[in-house]
């Protein structure tokens, strides 16, 4: 489980600037998905080979020259009891300002691992002027340009070298013990709970995030508290049951936590509730599913069930539901029946040929991931396309049952 990483700071110092800077290398991936909004603030970085969730603390504060210290502070908090590990960015050009040392005091407090990054070095006379941060009592000093990325590669080697040492929720739900949060913050009406249930020959855990709000109908701080939770229960959750309301239609909101649990290879569940609140014909569910599925394309093969949590209607059938997602998302199809049904496909639907030469897929396999992802050996693995990626991936789930599961494909020479 990669570690969570949250920048911290006073605002102007650069710390979204760092964000893009660590996240950059996987961009283009994460980006791919369409509907994912580009303003996230919550991305992935990957470092010799290790990965992890970086979390800006800046975008959620909006107009950042007048904010009110409390936000700052509220937010810092905030991070600091999600996130396993803390950056937290000072600015070299105007030494320690009261707002620094009121963070550092905060990130001393906490205990958890913080790396004090010196930005806007942008050249070597100003290494030895960033020495002054050993005032702040927080150890070493990273010094580093993050526009330019001098010295965010020594950062990095420090950070993936730690240990993960935040407790995961997960962890905790096994141990049944539900956390608390240290320093409440106003607005936020609850923790992520954890509920085991044990019913119907059923027993797992049950998180519950405080679900995201709408930006700019919330309090800053409220929002990039749920985004926190709701970022950390899906890396650790089997199925992520997305519940949205019948009156509103499935928004750009939905679309985005949609797409974080398929990015993380997550199974999904939609439930459509208050249901019975909706004016129906008989073709309702057909256009309701309907709009959802042009959203979330070219992903379409996801259980949508209609609820309504007052009137108790089909609430176990989504509980069902999301049992055979997990079970699908678990399965392990045999490498020679595999082969057997998707030889002969492949055969007589071979890949386009390209620049003369022709694409043989010789031999599929399934790899033992945590979540279904096959290794399709061939004669020339780059030139196979996205199209025919995704003919594949239909083909996979026309046979094989993983409704509700994204699907990795890998083409490997042979």
């Amino acid at each position: 489980m990669g570690s969570i990483v949250a920048i911290v700071g006073r605002p102007n110092v650069g710390k979204s600037t760092l964000f893009n800077r660590i996240t950059e290398s996987r961009d283009a991936i994460v980006d791919e998905m369409p509907g994912v909004t580009r303003d996230r603030h919550y991305g992935k970085g990957e470092w010799i080979g290790r990965e992890f969730t970086v979390i800006d603390t800046g975008g959620y504060i909006t107009g950042s020259d007048d904010v009110f210290e409390e936000d700052i502070r509220g937010q810092v908090k905030v991070a600091i009891e999600e996130a396993d590990i803390l950056l937290f960015v000072v600015d070299v050009t105007m030494g320690i300002t009261d707002m620094d040392e009121d963070v550092a005091n905060i990130v001393r407090r906490s205990r958890k691992p913080a790396f004090l990054v010196a930005n806007k070095v942008d050249n070597n006379e100003r290494i030895p002027e960033a020495s002054v941060f050993y005032a702040l009592g927080l150890g070493e000093v990273y010094p580093i340009s993050s526009v330019s990325g001098a010295g965010t590669g020594d950062l990095l080697d420090a950070v993936v070298g730690r240990p993960n040492v935040g407790k995961s929720s997960l962890v905790n739900a096994l141990l049944g013990n539900e956390r608390t949060i240290v320093n409440p913050i106003a607005g936020t009406t609850r923790d992520t709970t954890h509920t085991r249930y044990k019913a119907f020959g059923h027993d797992f855990y049950l998180v519950d995030t405080a679900g995201l709000r709408k930006k700019g109908k919330v309090h800053d701080n409220v929002e990039f508290y749920s985004v926190m939770r709701t970022v950390r229960a899906i890396e650790n959750c089997d199925v992520c049951i997305l519940m949205i309301d019948a009156q509103d239609g499935f928004e750009a909101q939905d679309v985005n936590i949609l797409w974080l649990a398929l990015r993380n290879n997550r199974g999904v569940v939609i439930l459509v509730n208050k249901w019975d609140l909706i004016q129906k014909d008989t073709n309702s569910t057909k256009k309701f599913e309907e709009a959802i599925l042009s959203k979330i394309a070219p992903f379409r093969d996801v259980p949508i069930i209609f609820t309504s949590v007052i009137e108790k209607q089909r609430l176990l059938k989504g509980i069902e539901t999301a049992i055979k997602v997990f079970e699908n998302r678990s399965k392990h199809i045999p490498t020679r029946k595999l082969n057997d049904i998707m030889l002969p496909i492949i055969e007589a639907n071979p890949a386009p040929a390209l620049k003369g030469k022709y694409l043989k897929i010789k031999y599929i396999t399934q790899l033992k991931t945590h979540y279904p992802s096959f290794v399709f050996f061939c004669n020339m693995p780059q030139y196979f396309k996205e199209p025919y990626k995704r003919f594949l991936e239909n083909k996979l789930r026309e046979h094989f049952d993983f409704t509700g599961v994204p699907i990795t494909i890998f083409f490997r020479q042979k």
